[in-house]
């Protein structure tokens, strides 16, 4: 019955010693309860091991009087049944859990003795030694001083102990470290000493309470981050489970080295079989859809030093649903919704109105809200009915009044609209499976409501039948398309670029400035009272999460017609597509086979490959019947090379010059050649010669596209140029006309470009590493970004042309959105990749070495490498079906890849 809960906020438990409770000594009445005496730093605590007794709770601060019985009585047989005694005087005792029922305090006043007589007598003078310890603390009038003598006490204790190594689980365990740490638990932290040895993480609590040692096996562990808990860079937690929103420990250090120390040998054990996630992989997870809104906002919250163990850093999540009094909840209006882009404090116009005259008329420092959108209080406002003794803790023993209690959802979603100072977001219980939030299935007694009423469950809107459906229908709107559409606007209020500063000035998300990270420096105060003080004013007020992103978060990719579903336990099919199985189009089966091929893009298989050129290859390009392949090299020659007769069958050299890319125009008849001698060749497939030549550029010209007629070309001369082509075979003359449409210009030389699949926009990359993203129909610059150091090989767009995918000499591919230029994604290599095609998810990719890898983007990791040319890998084609690759290297071969499914 006894937990830590019984404790006050900031309050250790020392020790417990097996004793009997005597009360009315020496009288007819007397009566006596067997139990465990509990001695804590700010109260003395008896847990009777009969049931229907309480819980007794007496603070030191109210005693009046603790002694043991004089040496010489003690000694005395004739006096054997006080020995082992102590009395305890106290003018306010507090009864708790009689007859085992979860209620508010029950509080004795008047002054009352009690008799605890210890099993072992000999204890007798340590521990009344500590209650005066102890009582002398709880007497100071400030709350620094006091902290600061318990400190010591407890430094005291803990310097006098040590881990007890006789707690391995294997004798050939090697120690990496000890310390002295706290666990965490929400509201109590629980002092004792941390070990790591080569294969367990373990703390051993000084109580021994809850148990006697708390063990982690290192190789179970799959995510570990640093927090900040009592706005102090002290916190560590470790999750042995993927997906989970609790840890398996939460530990507090006294010093930020400890923490450091002990991170580092549980990261370095596992970085082996486990990639780190950040906040960019995450969304990219997301983005394309592999998690769900609620996992994602999971992540997010984990990463942002939100913890079910810290209640003032309590996971938050959005209120979603705006429609609490309908009888049916219609998820494809937009009405039903809230508005994701404001904080709950702007979404009522009069309110926001009459909260921004207070803030333009505040004096510095300047805030638009007194409360916050989450807090310990909130927590447990929503929770009370599952974690009451959690409550009761928080309030000194009381629940709150009836009526400020969680007793509708309409009302509090109401009176969030509309109270002066309520602006609380929701909690992930909203949006997981177990309703017992919602239901007063202990049966407590929470009061009685104005109207007469008593609290017991929760008054859900019309349209859910009962708690799981509410629970079920708020997981479907989570993850609807609406919300999908628009959660990333939320994201950028809560842990975005909207959290801080001039942006969220403008979007009315201003709270105290103690809310903030970085708010105050407590190591700058150097008064212990002032310090005290600040910090549980904060720790009650609540914190802001960590800032994620400083710039605005993407959207989401909406697939068409597509169910978006939780995995696991949280599968919701939300949009069915209403396509049935034998009404599939050509472009779905094709997608489907796309999708089949690059998820075994693993099982791909040399098939031939041939010697051609002498030097190495820089393009391929193959007709539609994929009869024919032709390749350009640095040796300056084009060539046509037959599948079928596996023989050259053309070989044309422009210039002396080496040539950078090729391309074949629809209809197969005409070849697109570049050269570094500043033009772009046309040769006839048809008549075997060149029959144009195109003098654009002033330096080489390094990468060409075609689409409907027209050609773009990137040169060195820092330009990319857009043309309009008029094929020859429509002029008497025979030769292409060229129309310049649009020159854009670069700082630098522009080593490759791209088109997106709808030919709307177009990227080039400098050999400094700048990408530009431009708008085709307007020939404008969308968005320009540095993404590597120097010297961009390669990048393509996603087939969704919502992403970029760029790598260079620094070895890393780098994952970006194309709608904000976020970079959301990167993955180092152990060598420059040369070349590579991707459908977002997986890559295939060419390597210095002469290596193909197959990299998991979304895991940061390769998963397959294959054997292929003797040199670097320069030049790479894919078939539409992605089922045929065909390779190009520095050894002069070409090699022909198949999928062996």
């Amino acid at each position: 019955r006894f937990s830590l809960l019984l404790l006050n906020l900031e309050e250790y438990y020392f020790e417990q010693h097996t004793a009997n409770h005597i009360i009315n000594k020496d009288c007819k009445d007397e009566r006596k309860f067997r139990g465990s005496l509990k001695i804590c730093s700010k109260s003395i605590i008896f847990e009777p091991d009969d049931n229907i007794q309480p819980i007794i709770k007496i603070p030191l601060r109210d005693c009046i009087n603790i002694k043991a019985p004089e040496d010489n009585e003690a000694n005395n047989p004739f006096t054997r049944n006080t020995s082992g005694g102590i009395s305890v005087v106290c003018s306010q005792v507090f009864l708790i859990k009689e007859r085992n029922v979860i209620a508010p305090y029950k509080t004795v006043r008047g002054r009352t003795e009690h008799l605890f007589q210890l099993d072992i007598p000999l204890k007798v003078g340590d521990v009344v030694q500590t209650l005066h310890q102890l009582y002398r603390a709880s007497c100071l009038d400030k709350m620094g001083d006091q902290a600061a003598m318990i400190t010591a006490i407890l430094q005291s204790r803990l310097a006098r102990t040590s881990f007890d190594k006789y707690r391995f689980q294997s004798i050939s365990e090697t120690l990496h470290m000890e310390c002295k740490a706290e666990m965490v638990t929400p509201l109590v932290t629980n002092p004792g000493h941390v070990c790591v040895t080569d294969a367990n993480l373990y703390f051993q609590p000084l109580n021994g309470y809850p148990q006697p040692v708390v063990q982690i096996t290192l190789q179970n562990v799959r995510r570990i981050y640093k927090r900040r808990h009592g706005l102090m860079p002290l916190g560590l937690e470790v999750f042995c489970t993927e997906n989970d929103l609790c840890s398996d420990i939460y530990l507090k250090f006294y010093n930020y080295q400890d923490r450091d120390e002990v991170y580092f040998l549980i990261a370095t054990y596992i970085e082996n079989h486990i990639a780190e996630h950040t906040a960019e992989s995450y969304m990219l997870q997301w983005q394309r859809g592999h998690i769900s809104n609620y996992q994602y906002l999971l992540h997010l919250n984990n990463l942002a030093d939100r913890s079910c163990n810290d209640l003032s850093q309590y996971p938050v999540f959005p209120w979603i649903i705006a429609d609490y009094t309908s009888s049916v909840l219609d998820l494809t209006k937009p009405e039903t919704f809230r508005d994701l882009s404001k904080p709950v404090g702007a979404l009522n116009k009069e309110r926001l109105d009459r909260l921004v005259t207070r803030y333009q008329e505040m004096p510095e420092p300047k805030f638009m809200y007194g409360s916050h959108y989450s807090s310990p209080g909130y927590v447990l406002f929503y929770l009370v009915r599952v974690a009451p003794e959690y409550m009761l803790c928080l309030q000194n023993g009381k629940f709150d009044h009836a009526d400020r209690m969680f007793n509708s959802i309409a009302e509090t979603w109401k009176n969030c609209l509309d109270g002066a100072t309520d602006f609380k977001e929701l909690i992930p219980e909203f949006y997981e499976n177990d309703s017992s939030f919602l239901v007063n299935s202990l049966k407590l007694d929470l009061g009685k409501r104005q109207g007469g009423k008593m609290v017991e469950d929760v008054e859900l809107p019309p349209w859910a039948s009962g708690p799981d459906d509410f629970l079920q229908k708020s997981q479907e709107a989570l993850e609807s398309p609406y919300v999908s559409e628009h959660l990333h606007e939320w994201i950028d209020i809560i842990f975005g670029y909207k959290q801080k500063g001039s942006e969220a000035v403008a979007a009315h998300n201003v709270f105290h400035p103690l809310t903030y990270e970085g708010g105050v420096d407590l190591n700058s105060i150097m008064d212990p009272n002032e310090k005290v003080a600040l910090l549980t004013q904060i720790l009650e007020f609540g914190q802001t999460p960590k800032q994620l992103f400083t710039t605005p978060h993407p959207q989401r990719i909406i697939p068409k017609q597509k169910s978006l579903s939780r995995t696991s336990s949280h599968s919701i099919s939300i949009a069915e597509s209403p396509v049935s199985p034998n009404e599939e189009s050509f472009e779905d089966l094709t997608e489907e086979s796309i999708t089949l091929a690059w998820n075994n893009i693993a099982k791909l298989k040399l098939d031939k490959q041939y010697k051609i050129h002498k030097e190495a290859i820089t393009g391929i390009a193959v007709t539609c019947n994929g009869s024919s392949v032709f390749t350009t090299s640095q040796d300056s020659t084009l060539k046509m090379f037959s599948k079928e007769s596996k023989t050259i069958q053309r070989s044309v050299s422009f210039s002396n010059m080496a040539l950078s890319s090729c391309l074949i125009l629809p209809g197969d008849t005409t070849v697109i050649s570049s050269s570094w001698d500043n033009h772009i060749y046309f040769y006839s497939v048809a008549f075997g010669r060149q029959q144009d030549v195109l003098m654009g550029h002033d330096d080489a010209v390094s990468k060409i596209c075609w689409h409907d007629g027209r050609l773009y070309s990137a040169s060195w001369d820092s330009t990319v140029k857009v043309w309009h082509c008029v094929p020859g075979e429509t002029l008497s003359n025979k030769k292409h006309h060229f129309e310049l449409l649009a020159e854009l210009e670069h700082d630098v030389s522009v080593n490759t470009i791209d088109l997106n699949a709808a030919n709307t926009m177009l990227a080039s990359g400098t050999k400094e590493g700048t990408i530009s993203v431009w708008d085709v129909p307007t020939a404008t610059v969308l968005h320009h970004f540095l993404v590597v150091v120097f010297l961009l090989s390669a990048f393509f767009f996603c087939t969704d042309s919502r992403h970029l995918l760029s790598t260079g000499e620094d070895c890393c591919f780098k994952v970006i959105d194309v709608q904000t230029g976020m970079l959301i994604s990167s993955v180092t290599a152990e060598e420059p990749q040369r070349c590579f095609k991707w459908d977002g998810n997986t890559i295939l990719s060419g390597s210095q070495s002469g290596e193909l890898l197959i990299w998991d983007i979304l895991g940061g990791k390769v998963i397959e490498r294959i054997k292929g040319h003797t040199g670097a890998v320069t030049s790479m084609w894919m078939n539409e079906q992605c089922n045929n690759v065909i390779t190009g290297g520095e050894d002069k071969q070409i090699m022909f890849w198949k999928l062996q499914y």
